[in-house]
């Protein structure tokens, strides 16, 4: 019921501390309650007067305040604990996020860590608020009531601890069914949001080939999955509900009917027999909240765990090192590098060397390895064997602040900030001038847009304010590369890979100045780019297959020339 990592948050236990003494006073205060509506009824029962029981009603409404004064004060300080442990966690899932790099993204889904980011987190800071307090009272409540039941009259104590394992047995066991339930729920969940972002993403693409109807009936398949599974989950919450309600509300009918007939034979006065009767419902309350609430638990709890096993990702922690900036000395190179993803090679034996500046083209068809290669360049990967250098100093990866502070790293999808264009491209140059924006405008070809946006470089894009076409925001994360002079590194993961080739060699003029003076990885599937590389690395299936300048591929007709009539068809070759 309560996840064991709860106990793990911080000031966890001065929490429950707390929650216990409050529940110890409501537990208190609810008897108070009964104890004097019990006693005013009973006066009135015995003739006296309404104005002789203003100290007991006085009294049974002071308590009543009490008791909802301390709801109030518990609640308060649950919503402030519970939001506070939901920021941190949502900090240190985007801080692993970061670190990990965009591997931990893949593996989960862009959709599933998005929903988990947002949603997620949001209903673990329910749950936190929920289970504290469901539990505490449901661990505490019940038996001081039930203590000074049996005070009062044995036989119904009888009855209502002899009924109570019962109705906890039925709980669990609609429990567990609702478990299984809500994990298939979440599930489905996660599938949905990644296909659906996924679907997205790739909205262009899709309607480009003419099956974008096509995904769009997957994804309606998959939302009926995802609503059949949440509806089923439903049923088994109502009838858990429904039952639980039925069997308090059949043993508190029992426990009435049996002080009913031992009060008309005399066996029970009327002060103990009010005073249970009005204790019973109390009695079961804690029980019957608890349950109502246990299936927003579920989700909250799911949540927490999906968020737990992304914290606990291995990553490898290596100690920083000092890397002096890239210059024309410079020197990188990977010995027998390679790194399996689920048991099957992605990179295997790979090595080569680059110095200064220079131009380094890595080719291959899709999922030949370019792409992890470029990740782990970046330090967003760690290799599972060989070694990497940096100036002959030998590394254990390349996640290192110093070498990724000396990168331009421009992705397949660049993201673009719910900010202003301006501030679009001055993200990483927040201090780059005027002059200089316009000149990177230019550069890339941005020169038009501009023009066009009602409020030119102030124009506010994304969430729901100018939309841009992918080649606009390749342009914009070209203009970011070419503000910022001091990085001397770039690393292009296929970045015109979803462009078309006009659009392509309009923004190839842009990007082949940027490439001067620099160290730069191009990661492509288009053989034109290969024309302006001073090394070409050929991989096929995670290997290295070929190594050398164009020409000399050429020449060799080897696994380049055979890439190049695979590829002969494509109007970019």
């Amino acid at each position: 019921m309560m996840d064991k990592a709860l106990m793990g948050l911080s000031k966890i236990k001065q929490i429950m501390g707390m929650l216990a003494g409050l529940a110890v006073l409501q537990a208190l205060f609810i008897i108070g309650q009964a104890y004097t509506l019990a006693t005013v009824i009973t006066h009135l029962w015995e003739g006296n007067s309404m104005q002789g029981q203003g100290i007991w009603l006085a009294s049974f409404f002071v308590i009543f305040l009490a008791r909802h004064g301390v709801t109030w004060i518990r609640n308060h300080l649950l919503d402030q604990y519970a939001a506070k442990q939901a920021q941190v966690l949502r900090k240190q899932l985007l801080e692993k996020i970061f670190r990990v790099g965009p591997s931990i993204v893949q593996d989960k889904g862009t959709g599933n860590m998005t929903t988990m980011a947002l949603e997620g987190v949001n209903q673990v800071e329910n749950y936190i608020h929920l289970i504290l307090v469901k539990m505490m009272n449901l661990m505490i409540i019940p038996w001081i009531i039930l203590a000074f039941i049996f005070y009062l009259d044995i036989r119904s104590g009888v009855i209502l601890i002899f009924i109570y394992p019962l109705i906890i047995l039925f709980m669990v066991i609609l429990g567990y069914a609702a478990q299984a339930k809500a994990d298939r729920q979440y599930a489905s969940f996660q599938i949905l949001a990644n296909h659906f972002i996924d679907s997205l993403r790739g909205m262009d693409t899709l309607k480009m080939f003419g099956i974008s109807k096509r995904y769009g009936k997957s994804i309606y398949k998959t939302s009926e999955a995802f609503r059949k599974s949440t509806i089923s989950t439903l049923k088994i919450a109502i009838l858990s509900s429904f039952a639980l309600d039925f069997f308090t509300t059949l043993s508190v009918a029992i426990v009435a009917v049996m002080l009913g007939l031992r009060l008309l034979n005399g066996v029970v006065f009327l002060f103990p027999a009010l005073t249970v009767l009005i204790l019973a419902p109390e009695y079961f309350l804690p029980i019957r909240d608890f349950s109502a609430d246990y299936h927003a638990t579920l989700d909250g709890k799911n949540a927490m765990a999906a968020i737990r096993e992304v914290l606990e990702t291995p990553e490898t922690v290596t100690e920083p090192i000092e890397v002096p900036l890239w210059d024309e000395s410079s020197t990188l190179g990977l010995e027998q590098v390679s790194l399996d993803y689920d048991g099957q090679k992605a990179l295997e034996s790979i090595q080569f060397t680059a110095k200064g500046y220079q131009k380094i083209g890595v080719i291959g068809m899709s999922g030949s390895g370019k792409s992890t290669l470029m990740n782990i360049l970046s330090g967003f990967l760690m290799p599972k064997s060989g070694s990497v250098m940096l100036n002959d100093q030998p590394l254990a990866n390349f996640a290192q602040e110093d070498w990724q502070k000396q990168l331009l790293y421009i992705p397949q999808n660049p993201y673009i900030f719910q900010l202003s264009l301006r501030e679009n491209l001055t993200f990483y140059t927040p201090d780059a001038t005027d002059a200089e924006v316009l000149q990177a405008v230019e550069v890339v070809g941005l020169t038009a847009l501009v023009a066009e946006l009602p409020d030119g470089l102030e124009t506010q894009l994304g969430g729901g304010a100018r939309t841009l076409s992918g080649g606009q925001a390749q342009r914009i994360a070209l203009a970011r590369a070419f503000l910022d002079h001091s990085r001397k590194v770039l690393v292009f993961d296929e970045p015109t890979a979803h462009l078309d080739i006009e659009t392509e060699i309009e923004i190839k003029e842009g990007m082949l100045p940027l490439m001067e003076n620099r160290l730069v990885f191009f990661a492509t599937h288009r053989l034109h780019w290969m024309h302006q590389m001073d090394q070409i690395i050929v991989l096929k299936e995670g290997k290295i297959v070929e190594m050398g300048t164009f020409d000399e591929l050429v020449q060799r007709q080897d696994h380049f020339y055979d890439l190049t009539k695979q590829m002969r068809g494509d109007s970019d070759v």
